[in-house]
């Protein structure tokens, strides 16, 4: 079977990944990474699932590569923090079926906590990295990034970014390979990393970074486009788009494999160069390997390491006021907002009509940092809410935290917030823990997870129990109730913060943007009844309005009908009728 098609720089991925034989596959969603996995949960060939942290997934793919099969783990970049002790580790160990990590970076922070560039952590750990262009190129270097693991013994980096990941762009398909098992041979001084091994390892993974590098000059990812030898850019994945688009009869260095990089292309390019700029995004990883080997080149002096690049960005730098450039229009601001009926925003319109401060996590409910809930004081990292929280009480004491909480999704509760709550119980703690259980990974577009019942490749399973994983670490004080009861979850809240035990509570309500939810409800306003106070704005509803004479209005359009504004009007303007 060999025809074109349009293909997303995701799905590509995961068509590369078919094609190439891959029998395992492990992942944790983050943006923009996730849809690769959605993607390949769709051939029956590979076995795919969503581990509850990247750790977990960069183990189960480690294993699987041991065991002699080709496998995959796909995470974001803050993710490979997460899976870096295996990845590390795995370097030294190298492949027996060969293995991949897609990390997908987010330049520009589309929906991240930092911008951070992978191939900084690829060149600690001593892992080769791959950076497509386009999607018949991510296709391509999937396959071509198992043979390289296997040839050199060594897991493989495919990295990819945020414009990569989700523009369309065509290729062709190919079969799929089936790939014969490799033989499973018992090796401590491979596979086991106590010191003497490590030792020995080191030297095994600095030989074939030597090898690797000298190799890739001929490496069909990496090549030399020479057309106007006045100026020349050495650019790698997207970037290379933009240098094609803004600068067409320049020469052109494109690398494929950023580490480790050739120097003999690198040499040979600038030789016949007058001037030479280096464009990539984010940090200058080959900028500062080329001006190591002592060759005078533009680069970060002139672009940015922030945000993402474009076309627009090299044609200022190059050619100034005599480019063509098209200025980026200013479109209305839209800050991003808890959906009408999320059951959050009911949980945060508690917190802050008591003026509680709320440690935070990664996920939607970040938004409740901001006006008119203002009720997230901290984000850091997937996790960190809980053991803020705890360390905000070993270091304050008690009191402290008397109107302090904890707020964490329930996939990021299964990611590393367990270990955070194991941590408050062994160590004595105090303080209120609040799950927010959606009942899906939210923000990465409503993926499973372990407490759902559902599988990656939408199988029935067992669903964890957060009530007894909490009783089973330890807590004694677990509490359930409906994110929409608002008298009694100011109760119990009230009850936690004043008390002197750890508590856990569980907020329960579905996330409305799940499939299959449906809304018989809606509320409405009688402009009569109405005050005009304003206090039920105050909860932050898209749907809710006020008229030129200040009296609220409900867009029955939006409204999904929870009735939480209700609660909060005095005058008894607002009631729920069936649509």
């Amino acid at each position: 079977m060999k025809n074109k098609t349009i293909m997303l720089g995701n799905e590509a991925i995961a068509r590369g990944a078919y094609e190439a034989g891959v029998k395992v596959s492990s992942a944790y969603p983050g943006t923009p990474s996730t849809e690769i996995s959605e993607y390949l949960a769709k051939y029956d060939e590979v076995y795919t699932e969503w581990a509850p942290n990247e750790k977990v997934a960069a183990e189960v793919a480690i294993g699987a590569s041991i065991s002699g099969v080709r496998s995959l783990a796909c995470m974001k970049h803050v993710g490979l923090n997460v899976a870096s002790d295996p990845l590390y580790t795995f370097s030294y160990t190298g492949v027996n079926g060969g293995s991949v990590f897609v990390v997908a970076d987010d330049p520009g922070l589309a929906s991240s906590q930092n911008e951070q560039d992978t191939r900084m952590v690829a060149r600690a750990a001593h892992v080769p990295v791959l950076e497509p262009s386009d999607s018949s190129e991510a296709k391509e270097f999937v396959k071509f990034a198992y043979e390289l693991s296997e040839k050199y013994d060594t897991p493989v980096i495919l990295r990819t970014t945020t414009k990569l990941a989700h523009s369309q762009s065509t290729l062709e398909l190919n079969e799929r390979v089936e790939i014969e098992d490799k033989e499973y041979q018992r090796s401590v001084p491979k596979y086991v990393m106590m010191p003497a091994s490590a030792i020995g390892r080191h030297l095994a993974v600095e030989d074939r970074e030597r090898r690797m590098a000298d190799d890739s000059a001929d490496f069909f990812v990496n090549r030399a486009e020479y057309n106007d030898t006045k100026i020349g850019f050495i650019t790698c994945g997207i970037a290379y788009q933009y240098v094609k688009e803004a600068c067409p009869d320049a020469s052109v260095l494109k690398l494929g494999m950023t580490n480790p990089i050739s120097k003999k292309l690198v040499d040979d390019f600038i030789s016949k160069v007058e001037t030479v700029y280096v464009f990539e995004e984010l940090e200058p990883v080959i900028e500062e390997q080329v001006r190591a080997w002592g060759h005078n080149v533009k680069g970060k002096e002139l672009f940015t390491r922030q945000g993402e690049y474009s076309a627009n960005l090299l044609k200022k730098v190059i050619y100034g006021d005599d480019g063509v450039v098209f200025e980026k229009q200013d479109a209305p601001a839209r800050p991003p907002i808890l959906c009408p009926g999320c059951p959050h925003r009911s949980v945060f319109s508690v917190l802050s009509k008591m003026k509680i401060h709320a440690s935070g996590d990664i996920g939607c409910y970040t938004l409740g940092a901001v006006a008119p809930l203002g009720v997230i004081d901290t984000t850091i990292c997937m996790g960190a809410s809980i053991s803020a929280l705890h360390g905000m009480e070993k270091a304050r004491g008690k009191d402290f935290i008397k109107n302090w909480v904890a707020v964490i999704g329930d996939s990021t509760f299964l990611h590393t917030g367990i270990n955070s709550l194991i941590n408050m119980v062994y160590n004595k703690a105090s303080g209120t823990v609040m799950i927010l259980d959606n009942r899906t990974t939210g923000m990465t577009g409503h993926q499973d997870h372990a407490a759902t019942g559902k599988t990656l490749k939408g199988e029935e399973t067992n669903a964890i129990d957060f009530v007894e994983l909490c009783h089973a670490v330890g807590v004694k004080n677990v509490i359930e109730v409906n994110a929409f009861d608002v008298k009694t979850l100011e109760k119990v809240i009230k009850e936690s913060v004043e008390g002197d035990t750890l508590t856990v509570i569980i907020t329960k309500a579905p996330c409305v943007l799940l499939k299959g939810q449906k809304f018989p409800n809606v509320c409405k306003v009688d402009p009569e009844l109405c005050k005009k106070c304003g206090v039920c704005m105050k909860i932050g509803c898209p749907a809710m309005t006020r008229d030129e004479n200040r009296t609220v209005r409900i867009d029955a359009t939006m409204c999904n009908g929870c009735g939480l504004c209700t609660n909060y009007c005095k005058s008894g303007a607002i009631e729920t009728v069936v649509r």
